[in-house]
């Protein structure tokens, strides 16, 4: 099996750069990516991030674990300076808000979205985690969503969520409405996993590499 961070693409060669922090499940990202035709490096080190064209900020696990990491690799200062899109996925958007009461732990986070992360409501017949196939609702014109509509599914598994905001791209309903996308600035966020999500995903992540 291939090392998913060798040096196979330079920083120079590459058409973006998803951060290696230590905790993301980065293979199916990197292989989506690679099958749009795209060159990906994924790596932790500054100046690539730095230089990269686009970044891929990816997460799995809490939010407690995944910022000790990002704090761990001096990424933190890195990652809120950037100036080129950077694309959140799932954990990796919720890294983006201000902080998380994830397991009833208040950790700050790398606050370059004005949001939050609070706990999906559970509600009667609602199962956590929300874990499977849905559609979203209220979605913008952002350029990150052309040719996506309200029939397009996409695959999420979260517990935890942010709320409606004036930074929300996209809606989802599950037990409450909640962002399935946010965007302040040049960094955006989705809650979902495109990597995941079939043609609308890929959709989603060609939209994101074609941005300005």
């Amino acid at each position: 099996m291939n090392d998913l961070t060798s040096n196979e693409v330079t920083s120079e060669q590459a058409d973006a750069v998803i951060i290696d922090t230590g905790c993301a499940n980065i293979s199916s990202l990197k292989f989506a990516l690679q099958r749009l035709g795209y060159q990906i490096l994924v790596s932790k080190e500054c100046v690539d991030i730095k230089n990269a064209k686009k970044v891929f900020l990816p997460g799995v696990g809490s939010a407690e674990y995944a910022m000790a990491g990002i704090i761990e690799r001096d990424l933190f200062t890195v990652i809120t300076g950037l100036k080129q899109p950077v694309l959140g996925i799932c954990l990796g958007m919720q890294l983006m808000t201000k902080h998380s009461v994830e397991n009833n732990i208040d950790t700050p986070c790398l606050a370059v979205i004005d949001s939050q992360i609070g706990k999906i409501n559970a509600a009667e017949n609602i199962r956590l985690p929300h874990m499977g196939w849905n559609t979203l609702t209220n979605i913008s014109p952002s350029p990150l969503f052309s040719d996506i509509n309200e029939q397009d599914y996409f695959y999420f598994v979260h517990t935890y969520c942010a709320p409606v905001s004036r930074h929300s791209l996209a809606l989802c309903d599950y037990g409450q409405s909640f962002s399935a996308s946010l965007q302040q600035d040049n960094y955006y966020g989705v809650q979902f996993h495109p990597e995941r999500s079939g043609k609308s995903g890929a959709k989603i992540l060609k939209n994101f590499m074609e941005l300005c």
